[in-house]
This record gives C-alpha cells, structure tokens and sequence, in this order.
C-alpha cells in the first residue's frame, strides 16, 4: 500500500509522512544487508531524530544518528554522527530529477558534495538514494526501498 505522502504543518512538515520506524534489506558489493532507520520528533518537537543500524552479516553494526532541524541560512539543516567517528552536516535542497515530492539534503563531504532522498514509493513504502555530484550530474553510491516496520 502506498505511503501517504503529505506534508504536515511547520518547518519539520516535510517529514511528518517518514516518521515511524522504516526496515530494508538488500544486497550490496559488502553482501546482504539488513537496515533499520527510526524516525521521531525529539527535543520538545523542534527536531526531527534518525536513528539508523545497518547491518551487514560478519560484522559489527554501523549505526547513525541524525538530527534534523532550523537552520539559520537554510531553513532545515542536518547534523550526523556515525560509529565509526565521523561527523557531517548539510542544508535541505531540491531533487526534481528524482521525484516531485523528494526530500531532499545536501551536504559538502571530504570528498565533494553529496545528498540523501526520500520519496514514496508509488505501490508500498519510501525510497531512499545517497549520490555523490560529479561533473556529470549525481552518482548513485546506495539506493533502498524501505518499507513500514
């Protein structure tokens, strides 16, 4: 069944059709992969919490937690943290290219820039891409189909 993908009210609306608990699994170059991704308003309701484990069979889980929120030159912005130390943030954006309805964040990474969307599925669940930006225009690294736990 389709997600009803409708914004709700304020500048965390955007997310109002993610929140609740989200599951995948899929297989990838590091082999079969299981990710779980929850998520919630946090901090009296002016954030929006992610929290996501990826796990990939023969070893430790890889987790991130996310907070999402105003930010004072974007409107939304992010903040990362990962188990394996590493740190990022970015700015709400746009992907036309993807689907009409994305959510879409930027980020400029060690490597270049980078973005994370989210767009319904059109039969059951949420979709989900990483890409890098090349001169070329946006490089898929992961893409996933989540759906409702």
């Amino acid at each position: 069944m389709p997600v009803v993908w409708k914004k709700g009210r304020g500048k965390l609306g955007p997310f109002a059709p993610l929140l609740g608990a989200w599951r995948t699994e899929a297989e990838t170059p590091m082999g079969p992969l299981v990710c779980e991704r929850r998520l919630e308003t946090a901090l009296g309701g002016k954030y929006v919490e992610l929290r996501a484990v990826w796990r990939f069979e023969g070893r430790d889980p890889y987790e991130d937690l996310t907070l999402f929120g105003p930010h004072k030159e974007h409107g939304l912005g992010f903040w990362s943290f990962t188990s394996d130390g590493k740190r990022s943030e970015g700015w709400l954006s746009e992907a036309p290219d993807i689907h009409d309805k994305a959510l879409c964040f930027e980020a400029d990474m060690d490597a270049g820039r980078a973005r994370q969307v989210y767009w319904p599925d059109e039969e059951d669940g949420v979709r989900w891409i990483v890409q890098s930006q090349t001169k070329k225009g946006w490089n898929e690294l992961a893409a996933h189909h989540y759906r409702a736990v």
